[in-house]
Parts: structure tokens; C-alpha cells; sequence
């Protein structure tokens, strides 16, 4: 079965499952891809610099979170190390977190390990910090087969930290400056970054909280602004090689259009990453890259789903594109 996978008219199941396409995301989210704004990498350096998290803000699909990837990337770390934050989220989370009914269950069974530091798990921060030093320096907090990978430095990102509770970020204050935690489950043993390979903090809000005044004091900040139609021909031919040589028809219009939507006072405006996937799709349902817009009218209507994310959006997609196509 070729695409489109689905017929709508189909009354007979096939004889045998079948094979649907291995997703291309990775085109995508490519950190070799990401072009950096150079207002951007200006504030990269100076957080690097002084050794500060960087604050990351701007609207959903500006690039947020891949930017962590595309720094570890650039820097030759692994890949970075992901805390992605909940509205029950503590302080503590970041850095680890302690099986409490577990322990409780062996004490009462005597099954299982009797000591604390094996109901230990590492999280984001809390893994960067032990990794940055020898093992042998940070043996006494490691849980049994725990696999110390260091020393080595790490890019550590706390994503859409603005979710959390009001007093998370304040609570960070003084772990972020030293570079340390505490576990309390084993008499408040402290544990330190070594100096020379702080992990590297990145942090994304989508501004939906205001973060307190003295933790915004002790990071470097940059706001992602949305891109201008040439930024967004330059993402669109990184991403998508396919639409890079002859495209500009086909991608020229179709940028128009979606600026238009994006104008349209949609609940959810449509952003880059949507933009890549509508694109993708409108190829992949026939459109030429080499013609404009308005000459691949069906793959534009089939493939409109990928712009709008409520009912009502939905329907003023379907009328903007209608008006568009009658111009």
C-alpha cells in the first residue's frame, strides 16, 4: 500500500498488516540543522562564559528546546540531559528522586536492600553533577550498578519551567549558584559539581507564569522571536533539503499563506514546526515544489490538518484557504 495510507472507500480488510513509513523527524530535529540567530549565539557565549543558565523564552515551535540539543551538538557533549517540568514539580525532582514506598515495603518485609542509597535515582541536574566528577570522589551516593559514565561536562535542560509551582524556581537559588544538592535520605550528603566541568543549564518558558525577580537575576536571557519570511525560507531549506534547489515557487506562497494565518487571530497560531510538517505533507501529497501554491490546490486542502490544533482554528483554516485558492 503506497500513500495515501488509508482509503476512505475501502470495504475489504488487506491480507496482511501493512507497512506504514518510518517517521523522517529526525530531518527535523537535526541539531546540525538548527541555524542559530547570531543575537542568539551572542547569548549562548556570554552564558558560557559566566558559567550562568540561560533563559530561554518565546512562543511554542520558535526552537526552544532543540536549541539544548543544537548546544550540546556544537559543544561535542552527549546529548542533553532532559527535565521536563510538571506542575508538581520540587525542587528536590530535579536532582533525584527517593523510592519512599519502596524502602518502606523492604523495611517491613526485610526484602530487598536495607539501605537508602539504593532507592536512589538520579535525575537531570542531579546525574550532570555526579558525572562532572570521578567516580571515585561521588562513589559513596551511587546505588548498586549504578553506571558512572564521567568525568565529563553535560548541557542540562530544564524545559517549560514556567509550569511549575511558584516556589520551584526560588528554591533552586542557591543549587544553581554552587552547583550542588543535598540528600537528606543520607544525613544531607552534599554533592558538588567539579569546577572545571559545571554542566552547561538551559532553561525554556512559554512566559505562561511570571518567574521570580532573584532567581531572572541569575540567568543570561534571550528571547526567540518569531522568524521573518527569509528567516523561515532559511529553516524551511535546513530542514527540508527537498524544497532547497528550484523551491522557491512553492515555498514562497506557501510562506505567504501561512504568515496570513498566523494574522487570522487563530486560538493556536500555527508555528515553525507546524510550518515544516504542512510542507512536508504537501510534497508528500503531490505538490511541486517548483510551481506555486495555488497549482497544488488538493495537496494544500488534504494537508491543511497539520495547521490548526482546535475546532474553531480548523474552520477558519478551511476559509482562509478557500478565499486563497479564489483569489
Amino acid at each position: 500500500m503506497g500513500f495515501p495510507y488509508i482509503d476512505g472507500s475501502a470495504r475489504e480488510q488487506p491480507d496482511a498488516p501493512q507497512q506504514l513509513p518510518t517517521p523522517e523527524r529526525g530531518r527535523q530535529t537535526d541539531p546540525a540543522g538548527y541555524l542559530l540567530d547570531p543575537k542568539l549565539a551572542d547569548a549562548i557565549n556570554v552564558a558560557l562564559l559566566l558559567s550562568q543558565p540561560l533563559l530561554l523564552t518565546g512562543e511554542p515551535g520558535t526552537g526552544k528546546t532543540q536549541l539544548a540539543h543544537r548546544l550540546a551538538w556544537q559543544l561535542r557533549f552527549d546529548g542533553p540531559l532532559i527535565f521536563n517540568t510538571k506542575s508538581t514539580s520540587g525542587a528536590r525532582d530535579l536532582f533525584y528522586t527517593f523510592d519512599t514506598m519502596g524502602r518502606f515495603h523492604a523495611a517491613q518485609t526485610r526484602e530487598g536492600s536495607a539501605a537508602n542509597i539504593d532507592y536512589l535515582t538520579y535525575n537531570a541536574l542531579g546525574l550532570a553533577i555526579l558525572q562532572s566528577q570521578p567516580r571515585e570522589a561521588v562513589a559513596h551516593v551511587l546505588p548498586t550498578g549504578f553506571v558512572h559514565q564521567g568525568p565529563k561536562r553535560a548541557v542540562v535542560l530544564i524545559d517549560e519551567i514556567d509550569k511549575a509551582p511558584r516556589d520551584f524556581p526560588n528554591d533552586l537559588l542557591h543549587e544553581v549558584d554552587a552547583m550542588a544538592f543535598r540528600i537528606a535520605e543520607m544525613g544531607n550528603t552534599e554533592v558538588r559539581a567539579a569546577a572545571a566541568l559545571r554542566p552547561v543549564l538551559v532553561l525554556t518558558s512559554n512566559s505562561e507564569r511570571n518567574l521570580p525577580d532573584a532567581f531572572l537575576r541569575r540567568c543570561i536571557f534571550y528571547n526567540i522571536p518569531f522568524p521573518s519570511s527569509e528567516r523561515l525560507t532559511q529553516i524551511i531549506q535546513a530542514r527540508l533539503p527537498e524544497l532547497k534547489d528550484g523551491a522557491s515557487p512553492l515555498l514562497d506562497s506557501a510562506i505567504d499563506l501561512f504568515l496570513e494565518l498566523r494574522m487570522a487571530g487563530m486560538r493556536k497560531a500555527p508555528s515553525t514546526a507546524e510550518l515544516l510538517n504542512w510542507l512536508q505533507a504537501m510534497v508528500t501529497y503531490g505538490a511541486s515544489p517548483v510551481k506555486p501554491l495555488k497549482a497544488s490546490a488538493e495537496a494544500l486542502k488534504r494537508s491543511a490538518s497539520t495547521l490548526a490544533k482546535t475546532q474553531d482554528d480548523a474552520a477558519e483554516v478551511a476559509a482562509r484557504i478557500d478565499a486563497y485558492l479564489a483569489r
